[in-house]
């Protein structure tokens, strides 16, 4: 029972009695009806169709004293069902054929034909991208677009095309990734997964969001799957289902193991991660060759070395002569770029490069230059403070180009986290593209990066760095991008590290910050009181002799003077002077800069991808995301089935444990969903909560009979998951095929038809209102998928847009380019959700809005001048006929005579207006991108053109009936 302070009223002595009483004669609990399973029904009523659904509606009818209305006349039946299943209405001619079939089964045929259409992908596609909360741009206040989210719209339109089965279409949007050897599609389909909002605002705490976007999922599969509202669990126990806020975070654990951001690239267009990378079959083959030419190339690189560093070995042994370039090198180091000793400021401000080149560093004041003793001998250093960047002129490597860089460094403390240098333009800003090193709790960190964590490599020092003492650093990158290409050395000597990434599939240049920076990073962490000094860039790969010659000067000449360390004689000798090594060095760089050239090419969408160990999960304290309590394990909510025994702890053994056909919400919350699609509303009139709080359903029966079959295969009588046959099975009840009006005693007494004493009636969703006028008056333009298009009203939407030109203005609303701040007015004016969460039902307003936009957008008045050309020119100039057949193209239906003599008069008044005003004619018909006709005479135009705008905005063209 509620507590006294929830303030919902107290029971009266009379009640609490009756509660004992109830209680000692043997009160059996019984959980919530929405959380027991369906069992399979036993349909022992009667009734005239035949149907199980009108044998449940008419009995309880007419225990009311009602019966279900007579089928709704031929046109009304052939719209209705139009609308429901392509989101379109029919051609007149299509009426027309309809009303003429006599056949018992022409209303079946009719829905296997609407059903194999491809507009039923788009129709059913539109109210799925609610529940994704898709949206074409990532939302918040900066709400930048995001133009690669688009193939998972495309791959919903093709998955209820073909006729995936529900519990597959399920299943692989929530754990795709992890079906075993996943396919391309099956990951895709993950991406219901990222379609939440995302932030990149300065000063955001990336850790803040990614737990809201873990927050996020966990909500949209409550509500999408289950039908619970999960969010009023995440700061406390629910008030009122038995849902724990142990139960939301062991959802959470679920889904928090990728490897993901909690801010996306300001700076960037870089793909959030995880990602997939989408190919095409003749970009797959060229990828594959672009990768066989860089192994051939690394192969014939390792062989040409190999024989240089025999060749030392000869000459070591007395075998043979010293090549020439190796004699006269005398110790030198081949490729540096620059060297800055930080000695002195010149007057400028700036620090001379030591190998007497223009390309100096600068550095603010506050960066001082001090002298600290190396080794017993004093040297001049700079000392940061972490603030303040030190700037070169160098060091915009591809990850295709070897490179090398070196420092003496000496850490003031031990830094959680310090940027001792970088070529990036930020760190959370711009996903660190580019490279850096760090200081990551008290250990160097090497990363080449496109996008951070989860395009990149990177390696980590075993072992500590020194604080408090001189030492000197070198790390190098061999061109290959792969982690083991990433080298640190530590004071000469190559240090163990430990990989920490190693993903990184596209270009680490771009962004911005295109030079090495020392010391600071844009919303990162500097180098405090850190003392550099010899900051050395080299433009190759140097070998470790070389390194150890950076670190102990020296070290090269005295290996050439003992001869005693062949390895590393050889490998300097193949790394610096031998020709054909560097003729292979080259090839095998051009080879892989052309792969990389080719991997920038293909699109990418954010994916879930499972990380390899999973991450620890806690409750965190009233939700806040720095408050971390007790830590929990991955698990469904208690008061729900188990989690199977025989499955893995992670999304795939959630999914499966979701679509089990005994689960007791998925089917019914599906069924729910797509019973509101069809009547207006829900068997359960709240579809995002079928808790405890939710309003019992009228027909509990029907939606457990449709539940179970839905769920279960066909060999014990069921649907097995087969959505098209679902909706098929609805609309053949004479339920749904009932006229929408009753008696007005009904109709007054049952306003939302919750008795299904007559068919459906309501308005349109914004989707088919836009679409409707645009198909009925011939401009709509029916390609399948494709990149989001800018319509009329996106240059007066909240963040304008420039429209697009062409066919794009007469695409279906789905592909309407979405921006999740402020979607397209004339959509919003009719009620689409803004997307910012997962949304089950959508608000249906009646406001005069309606019909300013109906009769005053651009794309209506357009739509309503062409089809005024088209019918006016077919009927040879009878306004009567042509006015006639818009009322039919609109309405689906033909006028009677009152509405034959309104819209009559109303042409008559137009028409002599625009007869008198033809300079208001010539504005209306130049209305929209479309060409006008010169044949018809402008105020013909424009008068048919008004009355059919007229049309646009009556009742029987926006109300399905």
């Amino acid at each position: 029972m509620p507590p006294p302070h929830a303030k919902i009223g107290r029971l009266s002595p009379e009640q609490v009695e009756t509660l004992k009483r109830w209680i000692a004669e043997g009160a059996r609990y019984e959980p919530h009806w929405a959380f027991v399973p369906p069992v399979k029904p036993e349909i022992a009523l009667a009734a005239p169709s035949g149907h199980p659904i009108d044998a449940i509606v008419t009995q309880k009818l007419a225990a009311r004293g009602l019966v279900l209305q007579p089928e709704a006349d031929r046109a009304t039946l052939i719209r209705r069902a139009s609308f429901d299943i392509t989101g379109l209405p029919p051609t007149p001619a299509e009426v027309e054929a309809f009303v003429a079939d006599g056949a018992p089964d022409a209303y079946e045929r009719l829905l296997d034909r609407l059903l194999a259409s491809p507009r039923y992908g788009e129709r059913m596609a539109a109210d799925w991208m609610d529940l994704a909360r898709y949206s074409d741009s990532y939302g918040f206040q900066v709400d930048r677009p995001r133009p690669d989210m688009w193939p998972w719209r495309d791959w919903v339109i093709r998955a209820f095309n073909d006729n995936l089965p529900w519990d597959q279409f399920t299943l692989w949007q929530v754990a795709g990734d992890l079906l075993p050897n996943a396919t391309p599609e099956q990951v895709l389909a993950t991406a219901f997964n990222r379609l939440h909002q995302q932030e990149s605002e300065g000063g955001s705490v990336e850790e803040e969001y990614r737990v809201n976007y873990v927050n996020d999922r966990v909500t949209t599969f409550g509500t999408a799957f289950l039908g619970l509202t999960f969010e009023c669990c995440r700061c406390h126990d629910h008030k009122f289902d038995p849902l724990s806020q142990k139960d939301f975070y062991s959802l959470f654990a679920l889904f928090d193991d990728i490897d993901e951001a909690g801010l996306y690239s300001f700076f960037t267009p870089a793909v959030p991660t995880p990602k997939l990378r989408l190919l095409d079959d003749k970009t797959t083959a060229a990828l594959s060759r672009a990768e066989e030419s860089a192994a051939e190339a690394a192969a014939a690189c390792d062989r040409a070395m190999a024989v240089a560093r025999a060749s030392v070995a000869d000459w070591i042994a007395c075998k043979a002569v010293p090549p020439d370039a190796f004699e006269a090198a005398g110790g030198t180091i081949p490729g540096e770029m620059v060297r800055f000793a930080f000695d002195g400021r010149a007057q400028d401000g700036t620090f001379a490069d030591g190998l007497g080149s223009k390309e100096s560093a600068t550095s603010p004041a506050e960066n001082t230059v001090v002298v600290d003793p190396r080794g017993g001998t004093p040297c001049t250093a700079l000392k940061l403070t972490g603030d303040h960047p030190v700037k070169t002129q160098v060091g915009n490597f591809r990850r295709s180009q070897p490179f090398t860089v070196s420092a003496w460094i000496k850490p003031a403390m031990r830094y959680d986290r310090a940027v001792v240098f970088h070529r990036s333009q930020a760190w959370t800003d711009a996903g660190s593209r580019g490279y850096e090193l760090l200081v990551d709790n008290g250990h160097l960190r090497w990363s080449l990066i496109h996008f951070w964590p989860g395009d990149a490599a990177s390696v980590r020092c075993v072992e500590p760095l020194s604080v408090g003492e001189w030492t000197h650093v070198a790390v190098s990158s061999d061109g290959s991008g792969k982690a083991a290409g990433l080298r640190v050395f530590v004071n000469g000597k190559p240090a163990a590290t430990d990989i920490v990434r190693d993903s990184l599939t596209r270009e680490i240049t771009g962004g911005g910050g295109d030079t090495i920076t020392i010391g600071e990073r844009m919303r990162d962490h500097g180098f405090k009181d850190g003392l550099v000094d010899d900051f050395r860039v080299f433009s190759r790969l140097l070998s470790p002799l070389e390194v150890r010659e950076l670190s102990a000067p020296g070290a090269i000449r005295a290996a050439l003077e003992a001869r005693s360390d062949d390895e590393a004689l050889a490998e300097y000798f193949a790394a610096a002077f031998a020709t054909e090594p560097a003729i292979g060095r080259q090839k095998l760089e051009a080879a892989r800069r052309a792969r990389d050239d080719l991997a920038e090419k293909p699109r990418e969408i954010m994916v879930m991808r499972e990380l390899p160990q999973p991450k620890m999960a806690y409750i965190l304290e009233r939700g806040d995301y720095d408050k971390r309590g007790a830590p929990v394990e991955p698990d469904t909510p208690a008061a729900l089935p188990p989690f199977p025994a025989d499955q893995p702890r992670n999304r795939l053994g959630l999914a499966r444990w979701l679509v089990d056909p005994d689960h007791p919400l998925l089917a019914r919350v599906t069924v729910n969903r797509l019973w509101q699609s069809l009547f207006g509303l829900g068997l359960v009139q709240s579809p995002e909560d079928l808790g405890s709080q939710s309003t019992r359903p009228e027909y509990p029966e029907v939606l457990d009979l449709l539940a179970w079959q839905f769920s279960h295969p066909t060999a014990d009588g069921g649907l097995a998951w087969d959505m098209k046959r679902l909706m098929k099975t609805v609309m053949l009840s004479e339920t749904y095929r009932q006229r929408s009006i009753a008696d007005p005693k009904t109709m007054a007494d049952d306003p939302l038809n919750v008795w299904l004493a007559r068919g459906p009636r309501h308005r349109l969703p914004a989707e088919m209102i836009r679409d409707g006028a645009l198909a009925a008056c011939g401009l709509l333009v029916e390609k399948v998928g494709g990149p989001p298009v800018k319509t009329y009203d996106l240059p007066e939407s909240f963040k304008p847009e420039k429209a697009d030109t062409g066919e794009s203005l007469y695409r279906r609303s789905l592909y309407t380019f979405w921006r999740r701040s402020g979607p397209g007015p004339v959509l919003e004016s009719f009620d689409v959700p803004k997307r910012v969460v997962c949304v089950a039902k959508r608000d249906t307003t009646n406001t005069p809005l309606h019909a300013f936009v109906l009769m005053n957008g651009p794309q209506f008045v357009e739509a309503a001048r062409v089809l005024a050309e088209r019918l006016l020119a077919d009927s040879a100039g009878d306004a009567d006929r042509a006015l006639a057949r818009a009322f039919e193209g609109l309405t689906s239906r033909s006028p009677d005579d009152e509405e034959r003599r309104i819209v009559r008069t109303m042409y008559e008044q137009q028409v002599g207006w625009y007869r008198d005003h033809p300079e208001e004619a010539e504005q209306l018909v130049a209305i929209g991108a479309m060409k006008r006709g010169d044949v018809l005479p402008v105020a013909d135009v424009a008068a048919a053109t008004a009355v059919i705008n007229a049309l646009m905005n009556y009742d029987g063209a926006v109300v399905k009936r």
